[in-house]
């Protein structure tokens, strides 16, 4: 269903920090990184899609989160939320909300919510039975 996201940063330094960060934790390879743009990816596997992508906006205007926007990334189980989300918050992001079952959402649902350093909502959640 999803070819690509990108999201929008201003601190591309910082910004590239903290999704290496996250993305080591949730296992995702990075595929590629371009300090002249600037801009960096992570692929899924199997690739080749989805891929996640930061980078400066395209028309060079200062990046903006948008509000009600949020990227949720998949973790394959409870203690990887919980790494993700203890990385995100060592790396700069901000809590949205600690790691924990949202039985709201189904009876397995595991997640945790954050804010990168440049703003954007982000969730790691996790959806089978507790491990």
């Amino acid at each position: 269903m999803i070819s690509h996201t990108f999201i929008g940063v201003n601190d591309f330094d910082r910004a590239l920090c903290f999704y290496r960060a996250l993305f080591s934790v949730l296992g995702v390879a990075e595929r590629f990184c371009d300090f002249e743009r600037p801009w960096a990816g992570w692929q899924s596997n199997p690739g080749p899609r989805p891929l996640f992508l930061i980078g400066r906006p395209y028309n060079q205007q200062e990046h903006q989160p948008g509000n009600g926007q949020m990227i949720a990334l998949l973790a394959s189980s409870r203690e990887m939320v919980d790494q993700a989300y203890a990385s995100a918050i060592a790396a700069g992001g901000t809590d949205e909300g600690k790691p924990g079952p949202r039985p709201g959402y189904h009876p397995h649902y595991y997640g945790a919510y954050f804010r990168d350093t440049e703003g954007n909502k982000l969730c790691v959640a996790c959806h089978t039975a507790s491990n």
